[in-house]
């Protein structure tokens, strides 16, 4: 469960962010049994069978904790069991990585054998449910302090959210759904939450200690295997521009200035009205509303054989 640590600053900046956008659209997608949200078709693609059950039922042992919040943790921590990694740097095991002491603390008979398995998948799922209820998750309380709780880590927190995101079933009549690209560069900026600014940084990658926000873009779509332009007004003219009033979808770049030709900043849309952006000297990279006076337009970035949905 170890992750890239962040400062007391970027928690109180981030926080409020996700517990009012991310977390209220996840908690109001489409709803499913019981009133959970229905599996979106990356959920179904990518979730096996058995887990996606998992998730479903441990859910609905904690009131307000959506099954794709949950399963989210599942996909990040072990790529819903799929990763043979199970022992992380911290000493946290199983499929739900958890540390011994907090299993032993709060760990849950899943499969009502008779005793309960850190590395048994539904023993774990259901402990992860219980763990996130007590700490906040009940009737949607306060989902991302659960998770922090889950994991001291704000980037940990909005790339769970982000992927619950994700998992909730779209309206396909006005959006396809992110691609592989886009959230493998989600994935990738909000692991940079906290890191410095740095005007012309592009990052530990490019051996520097921070980034600023048209080198945090680049980054994140390089780590996607697609190569944008360096600089905010380059990638911008460079495109697909999203026709105006075109529903924004997570990897989506979001661009700000005076005029089409004087853009000044970018950030990369996570959902819920939310961005990951390097803002300015002194501030680091971190998540914060899109919606500002200065925007200017959006792009999604692709291969160059893909167009627009």
């Amino acid at each position: 469960m170890t992750r890239l640590a962040v400062g007391l600053c970027a928690l109180l900046l981030a926080i409020p962010l996700l517990a009012g956008g991310v977390a209220a659209g996840l908690l109001g997608g489409e709803a499913a049994a019981g009133g959970q949200p229905a599996p979106s078709p990356a959920a179904a693609g990518e979730i096996p069978v058995d887990y996606q059950r998992l998730y479903v039922a441990a859910a609905a042992t904690c009131p307000g904790l959506a099954w794709t919040v949950l399963a989210a943790v599942g996909k990040v921590e072990t790529d819903h069991g799929q990763n043979p990694d199970w022992t992380s740097d911290a000493g946290a095991v199983g499929p739900m990585q958890f540390l011994p002491a907090t299993f032993a603390a709060y760990g849950v008979d899943g499969d009502a054998d008779g005793t309960s398995d850190i590395n048994n998948p539904a023993d774990a799922v259901y402990s992860a449910a219980h763990y996130l209820c007590v700490s906040g998750a009940r009737d949607g309380a306060n989902i991302p302090g659960a998770l922090y709780a889950y994991n001291h880590d704000t980037s940990y927190v909005t790339r769970v959210l982000t992927q619950a995101d994700v998992y909730t079933t779209p309206d396909l009549t006005t959006r396809s759904g992110p691609s592989t690209a886009a959230l493998t560069a989600v994935d990738y900026a909000t692991a940079q939450l906290g890191l410095p600014y740095l005007w012309g940084g592009d990052g530990p990658d490019y051996g520097e200690k921070g980034f600023d926000c048209s080198g945090l873009s680049r980054a994140a779509y390089a780590a996607a295997g697609i190569a944008i332009p360096r600089v905010a007004q380059d990638q911008f003219n460079a495109g697909p521009h999203l026709p105006p009033g075109t529903p924004l979808e997570i990897g989506d770049l979001v661009f700000y200035g005076t005029s089409d030709i004087d853009i000044t900043h970018v950030g990369i849309y996570i959902g819920s009205g939310n961005m990951v952006n390097a803002p300015r000297r002194g501030a680091p990279v971190r998540t914060e509303t899109y919606v500002r006076p200065s925007y200017r337009g959006a792009t999604r970035p692709a291969p160059a054989s893909a167009g627009l949905p």
